[in-house]
């Protein structure tokens, strides 16, 4: 049994999702990992991870504009009866820095997976994603946790 972590540098286009499955996919087979378990984190408060659809863009498309619309930027309105209108009082980095955190919140830092064969157990249409909440390019950290088998090579 082997224990490898690393660390993946991106680099994102700004507010979007960076699909990470080959990525990661690579990391197990340029590290002989045939079959075991995977922990990946993101380094971040302003963007998470996903598993979602990779055949359709409009799965991303949507969720994105879901997203916006449930975390609105500046303030959002009280769910009370009185439905007032709250400001961020975080704001020191900018009116989309706020939002970006309550969508980590949200979603996810981390995630879990199988791997076997030196490929990760998904489904049919899934795939890891980063959410980049931020408006603005960023560089992002994610850092890997393997831990699992070599791959015997019989002679």
């Amino acid at each position: 049994m082997e224990q490898i972590q690393t660390t993946i540098e991106l680099t994102s286009n700004g507010e979007g999702f960076i699909n990470i499955t080959s990525k990661i996919n690579e990391f197990l087979n340029d590290n002989n990992l045939s079959t075991g378990i995977l922990i990946i984190n993101s380094m971040h408060t302003s963007c998470s991870l996903i598993v979602n659809e990779n055949a359709d863009s409009n799965v991303l498309y949507d969720l994105k504009k879901y997203l916006k619309s449930i975390v609105p930027e500046n303030s959002y309105r009280s769910l009370a009866i009185d439905n007032k209108e709250v400001s961020y009082r975080h704001s020191q980095e900018g009116a989309d820095d706020m939002p970006a955190h309550i969508k980590t919140a949200l979603t996810n830092t981390s995630l879990s997976f199988s791997f076997t064969n030196k490929k990760l157990v998904l489904g049919t249409w899934q795939s890891i994603y980063l959410c980049e909440h931020r408006v603005e390019r960023k560089n992002r950290s994610i850092h890997i946790h393997a831990i699992g088998e070599k791959q015997r090579n019989y002679l």
